[in-house]
């Protein structure tokens, strides 16, 4: 049963699960759209998700709060003053993720995740 299971675990540890998650987050970010596993695409939509909603407030506290977890000046500059503008009337949903097929190597499931427009 998969009671209390709230994240998936990808296969990692905590600390490099942590560094994947900021690092797609990033990508993402500066990017605007990647592709990447299903499994991936669904953890990073949580993370993102929640660095929009405190970077909505845009206050000082936002911004060190989302540096935690971004460790890039650049992208958190790009939160916060391109992307978090564009959802102050949206309570959620910033993010969309579209599959595209499967990996050619060993047919894991790929995904499109990209922002709402």
């Amino acid at each position: 049963m998969r009671h209390k299971k709230l994240k998936g675990k990808l296969g990692r540890n905590s600390s490099h699960r942590s560094s994947l998650l900021a690092n797609l987050s990033i990508s993402l970010i500066t990017h605007k759209k990647i592709e990447t596993t299903y499994a991936k695409a669904k953890e990073v939509r949580r993370c993102i998700e929640k660095l929009i909603t405190i970077a909505k407030n845009n206050n000082i506290q936002a911004q060190r709060e989302v540096q935690k977890v971004i460790k890039n000046k650049q992208a958190s500059k790009i939160l916060f003053e391109e992307i978090s503008p564009k959802y102050l009337e949206r309570n959620g949903g910033y993010t969309r993720i579209v599959k595209t097929g499967f990996r050619k190597g060993d047919s894991a499931p790929l995904a499109i995740i990209e922002f709402i427009e």
